[in-house]
């Protein structure tokens, strides 16, 4: 770790005195909302301590403090974001199941669209090979894929065959996203339309190798 990102001397334990108060707690919030903001369109290697500092109206100690170092601060932002959007996902369990996928699919695409530089820590991994950052990626999977289940089948247990095709489908769903991203030549309304008719193929071949997981009508 170079200079920029953690002073002399300093351990990462240190950050965990931060957390203790409810206005240390609020000031943390503070700089991940900063974070966030930050980090939507511009990459981790793009910004330096002092370039978030600045930002934030805040002596780059604070930083220090609150979170170790810079990828302290950044693993940080992230987690902060992946609970947004799982959160988004996991919020309409009172519609009905056809609505309830379709709002987990625009509150995906949503999220993608507005923190592009978050969603592709998470999609790629971060920065290099991050395990820190491969086990965030981890849970939204199966955050996600439960979603999808309990609205599909109404329980998130599933057979192999239905685990292991749906695990295919957010392949998919990752890739598709990435290029919408980057393009951005298409309407989040057709981008989504795409994604549920293509989930539907998906629980159809679902069906024909695992019965016992019926696939919704084509209507809803």
């Amino acid at each position: 770790m170079n200079k920029s990102q953690q002073p002399p001397g300093r351990s990462p334990k240190a950050s965990g005195r931060a957390g203790d108060s409810p206005r240390s707690q609020e000031r943390r919030a503070e700089l991940i909302a900063v974070g966030r903001r930050l980090f939507a369109r511009t990459s981790y290697d793009a910004l330096s301590i002092d370039d978030i500092a600045y930002h934030a109206g805040i002596a780059k100690g604070l930083i220090y403090y609150y979170f170790a170092s810079k990828r302290g601060y950044y693993l940080a932002v992230v987690e902060d974001s992946v609970s947004k959007l799982v959160g988004n996902a996991e919020g309409a369990r009172q519609l009905p199941p056809r609505e309830r996928l379709l709002h987990t699919l625009d509150g995906y695409l949503r999220f993608a669209w507005g923190h592009e530089a978050a969603y592709r820590t998470i999609v790629s991994g971060g920065v290099g090979f991050d395990t820190e950052v491969q086990a965030i990626r981890d849970r939204v999977r199966e955050r996600l894929l439960s979603t999808i289940a309990e609205g599909v089948y109404g329980r998130t247990e599933l057979a192999p065959p239905a685990r292991a095709a749906l695990t295919g489908w957010l392949s998919y769903v990752e890739g598709f996203t990435l290029d919408w991203i980057q393009h951005r030549d298409m309407e989040r309304d057709f981008a989504l339309r795409m994604l549920a008719a293509a989930l539907l193929d998906t629980l159809r071949t679902i069906e024909r190798f695992a019965p016992d997981h019926p696939a919704p009508p084509a209507d809803g």
